[in-house]
């Protein structure tokens, strides 16, 4: 039984009626522009064949009433106007977009909820914007809730900072909800204007390599480094008084008040100011064909991601470093969040079996267990699959 299907069935079993809506939520990857998106910057996801699948419909109870297919765990709450962060983690990404529907003004009723999917948990792949993107576009269509894409994936990064407690930057959502097939799209995180780039698979395959070091981006520091950002904002405002986000600062006045800022906080913004260069310069080499200089723009950001974010991890290092040993590779980096999670590969489509076997043995032989690896394919973001009877077949 397919996924779709098991999930569908799912469904019928714990509430006794067909669904009224399956849809697809798709992860994502990113090429490069990491932790950028919270500091106003350039990012260039892509939307890929990981996928979480919803069954949901309304039903006439004022309840919220959800089950996590892979987890085989149920929970159900009062639909009411003030609804708040629990105690199941899982329910929370989910109960944070209704709330957020409701702050704009939605009309949300009870509705009953199944999901699950085929996306790593902790692997850097966003599978909870997806299950929040899921979710919002579901109810937004099954409400008739008049919502564009864009303001959909806006409510589930609110969703995420309120109820998950993550302060993520747009991209994770932005990426679920507005992919393209066969395109990667660069988002200025600051304008929200984005642009849409042919990627061609056949020429460079996507493979993503699992560190098997699981990261809850909430525990980690990721919200620390979103502070020491901000630190450094705060202090070339005080000369600059339009900077709004580190989007805002050139390298120069960054060195023109390094001795003002704490040597940390100096190196996270030097990454961030970086990245974004990085990804404006990898843009132009994806238009020109020019694969193998893109790739020297994706170590360049591993190295940054490593040594002024610190947030890589020795895993994801030695990935990286066995990635370029081999033939056929045009760049790897860490990707996500960071400590722990994939790395991103883009390699040669007649080099992807020697590659996976030389860094799994190489990953095998200096960690003593076995490597997990997916090839990814490039689809479009969220959408409904169909429309189900709402009577039982």
């Amino acid at each position: 039984m397919s996924l779709v299907n098991a999930v569908s069935s799912s469904f019928q079993e714990a509430f006794g009626h067909a669904p009224e809506l399956l849809v697809r939520a798709p992860g994502r990857v990113n090429l490069i522009g990491e932790h950028t998106d919270y500091n106003g910057g350039f990012v260039l996801p892509a939307a890929i064949d990981k996928e979480i699948y919803f069954a949901v419909a309304p039903n006439a109870l004022n309840r919220i009433r959800l089950v996590a297919h892979d987890k085989h765990q149920r929970h159900e709450v009062a639909l009411t106007q003030d609804l708040k962060p629990g105690p199941v983690p899982w329910a929370n990404y989910l109960l944070g977009v209704v709330a957020q529907l409701q702050a704009r003004g939605a009309k949300v009723g009870g509705f009953d909820c199944v999901f699950g999917g085929n996306i790593p948990m902790g692997a850097g792949l966003s599978s909870s914007a997806a299950v929040e993107c899921g979710l919002a576009f579901a109810l937004n269509q099954v409400y008739n809730l008049g919502f564009p894409p864009l303001a959909l994936a806006q409510i589930a990064q609110q969703a995420e900072h309120t109820f998950a407690g993550v302060q993520c930057g747009l991209m994770d959502q932005f990426a679920s909800l507005m992919s393209r097939a066969g395109h990667v799209v660069r988002l200025d995180c600051r304008s929200l204007q984005y642009e849409y780039f042919p990627f061609d698979t056949t020429a460079a395959q996507v493979v993503l390599c699992n560190s098997g070091v699981k990261h809850n981006l909430a525990d980690s520091e990721y919200n620390i480094r979103r502070g020491q950002c901000e630190q450094g904002v705060a202090v070339v405002r005080q000369h600059y008084p339009q900077v709004q986000t580190l989007r805002n600062v050139t390298r120069t006045m960054l060195e023109e008040h390094r001795a003002a800022l704490d040597a940390v906080v100096y190196r996270r913004c030097r990454y961030v100011i970086a990245e974004n260069e990085r990804v404006l310069t990898a843009c132009a080499f994806l238009e020109a064909g020019n694969l193998a200089a893109f790739g020297q723009e994706m170590y360049a950001s591993h190295a940054g991601l490593r040594d002024d974010y610190e947030v890589s991890c020795q895993e994801l290092d030695v990935l990286v470093d066995l990635a370029r040993a081999q033939r056929g590779v045009f760049g790897a980096r860490m990707m996500g969040g960071g400590f722990g999670g994939c790395t991103i590969n883009l390699i040669e489509p007649a080099h992807v079996p020697a590659f996976q076997a030389a860094v799994a043995a190489g990953f095998s032989a200096r960690f003593n267990r076995p490597l997990e690896m997916y090839q990814a394919t490039i689809v479009a973001g969220v959408s409904a699959l169909s429309t189900i009877p709402t009577t039982a077949n």
